[in-house]
């Protein structure tokens, strides 16, 4: 507990190092209270098959974010703060509900800005028997001082690594540095979790699948993205190519990103992951551009 308000009463979980007390009612970036804010918990069938599977991924969606991106089709949760704070307590019967459905995994989509939090419901969900894999599903814009706070605690990291380009970066996420910050937090991640281990019918157990979403008219900077994950991770790493971009929220304003990816695009970049040896990818159809896959925020299991 003493980590925790220490934590959250000088705010430096992420990388924007506001320097808030959360505790006293301050916000910062994030516009994250002391208690976790959960707008849906809910099966998930359409993560990566190592995640999904048959049985489904056990989602739980934190509302608000320390980025806020032109094209984010969670907006209402990231942005408009939609959802109902609860305690850490809840927090970790949610953990156990989810298990007892059956799900392969708890999977703790954006979670970054309540890292603190989630770290204690984690440790109070498995002294009370939680033993399935617990996926940190995020946007990759980490500190290493709060993801050290989940050392041990994290089966499978599932980051973004979301842009190459600084300037794309802060123009369409409003996240400097996110380049280096990401590839430093993303290293960290591999750090605590080396090897990546699958069960007898493959969902992943411990490790690291990396998520990378092609934009339109910037094929070329994913291509950057996966340089560095060659140089830098090793050709065996598992990289998810995502083709399910949709204009939406702010993009449908901005020329470049108002229209949806084309094939040739995304052909360009799975070639470019073969043509540089990369082994172990998951791709996606075109049909998956589309906003019939966004959640409908209801807080429904909160």
């Amino acid at each position: 507990m003493a980590r925790y308000k220490k934590a959250l009463s000088l705010c430096n979980v992420c990388p924007r190092h506001c320097n808030i007390n959360r505790i006293i009612g301050q916000r910062g970036f994030c516009q994250s209270g002391e208690l976790p804010k959960v707008a849906l918990v809910s099966t998930h069938l359409w993560e990566e098959p190592p995640i999904s599977g048959t049985k489904g991924s056990g989602t739980v969606f934190f509302s608000h974010c320390n980025l806020h991106c032109a094209f984010c089709q969670n907006h209402k949760i990231s942005e408009e703060g939609f959802g109902k704070e609860i305690s850490i307590q809840r927090l970790a019967e949610i953990f156990l509900e989810q298990q007892e459905k059956g799900l392969h995994n708890i999977n703790l989509v954006s979670p970054t800005h309540y890292i603190p939090q989630v770290a204690m419901a984690i440790r109070i969900a498995k002294n009370a028997g939680l033993h399935i894999p617990v996926v940190y599903n995020s946007n990759g814009y980490e500190s290493l001082e709060g993801l050290r706070l989940l050392e041990g605690l994290v089966d499978v990291y599932l980051p973004d690594f979301k842009y190459w380009d600084e300037a794309l970066a802060t123009k369409y996420s409003s996240a400097p540095n996110y380049p280096k910050i990401a590839a430093k937090a993303i290293l960290e991640m591999r750090r605590q979790v080396p090897k990546d281990l699958f069960d007898e019918n493959g969902i992943m157990q411990k490790g690291l699948i990396l998520r990378h979403l092609v934009l339109p008219s910037h094929h070329r900077d994913s291509c950057h993205v996966l340089d560095w994950v060659k140089n830098n991770l090793g050709d065996s790493t598992y990289i998810s190519l995502l083709n399910q971009y949709t204009p939406m929220h702010r993009a449908k304003t901005i020329k470049p990103l108002s229209r949806k990816l084309t094939t040739f695009e995304y052909e360009k970049v799975t070639e470019y992951f073969l043509n540089i040896g990369l082994q172990n990818g998951f791709t996606q159809k075109r049909s998956s551009a589309t906003s019939d896959y966004t959640p409908i925020f209801d807080l429904k299991g909160v």
